[in-house]
């Protein structure tokens, strides 16, 4: 039986805009087991007793810092070799990449499902390899994935569509969601949500407001389709000093609790 981890990874010195999203953690850990919810997913399963929390990593949060890239690829490893899913919660996106370099050493045909304003794709942001505007390029380059999906895309420069050129990525717009084919996907999978992929409406508490985003629930159909085998997944880049009445963080566990239940109906492979 798949048995699920959730790992706090409080590394945010890579934002280029604002820091706040090492808090996220244990905001959105807050929300989960706050009186205004209750344990279960939508399909009625009674999720939060079966997860596995083992707080957060303890790690340097410098910028750039292989250190801490390094602690934190070797963390998800140790959970992977003995067996657990891992649903990591940031931080900002930087996190991802040291993530996929764990998981792609397990699973060698690796889709990633990408939900985020932006493509992160980014060969050098501001001089900084690890920069959260990085990481999938970093992870196309160690070749951690056959196949990137990025759904909720509305910023994209032409620099970041030359780079999707280059590495092949599929990147679909908050206005082209209909064109997502769930169905496609093959092999196992992990799915990294950037909660800016969100309406700023819905969720306020991202560092970069991006207007014209993705709906909660366009976010859980997402979720709900996935075939899987699903290995692993991220919710990055909430950064509780911009949250309204604690509605992203909300979100957040909502978003974790549906990741969960998919997985343990999926199976992790």
């Amino acid at each position: 039986m798949t048995s699920i981890v959730v790992l706090g990874i409080p590394w945010d010195a890579n934002s280029s805009h604002r820091f706040g999203c090492a808090a996220g953690p244990a905001a959105i850990r807050a929300a989960l087991h706050s009186g205004s919810g209750n344990d279960a997913t939508e399909h009625g399963r009674p999720v939060v007793p079966e997860l596995h929390d083992l707080g957060d990593l303890e790690l340097l949060n410098e910028r750039a810092s292989t250190v801490d890239a390094d602690t934190i690829t070797a963390a998800i490893d140790q959970q992977l070799c003995a067996g657990h899913a891992v649903i990591s919660l940031g931080g900002d996106h930087a996190i991802t990449y040291p993530i996929l370099r764990a998981v792609a050493r397990h699973h060698d045909d690796l889709t990633v499902v990408h939900v985020d304003a932006h493509p992160d794709l980014y060969d050098d942001f501001e001089g900084n390899p690890l920069s959260h505007a990085s990481p999938f390029a970093r992870a196309l380059e160690d070749g951690c994935m056959q196949r990137l999906v990025q759904l909720g895309i509305r910023t994209a420069t032409q620099h970041s569509h030359d780079q999707a050129h280059r590495f092949g990525v599929e990147m679909i717009g908050a206005r082209d969601l209909a064109g997502f084919d769930a169905g496609s996907l093959r092999g196992p999978i992990y799915l990294s949500i950037d909660l800016d992929g969100l309406d700023p409406a819905v969720a306020p508490g991202v560092s970069h407001h991006e207007p014209g985003g993705l709906t909660v629930r366009e976010v859980l159909d997402v979720i709900d389709a996935l075939p899987g085998p699903i290995v692993g997944a991220d919710v990055v880049e909430y950064n509780p000093s911009r949250d309204l009445v604690d509605m992203t963080a909300m979100v957040g566990a909502k978003l974790l609790k549906e990741i969960a239940g998919r997985i343990l109906t999926t199976g992790a492979g």
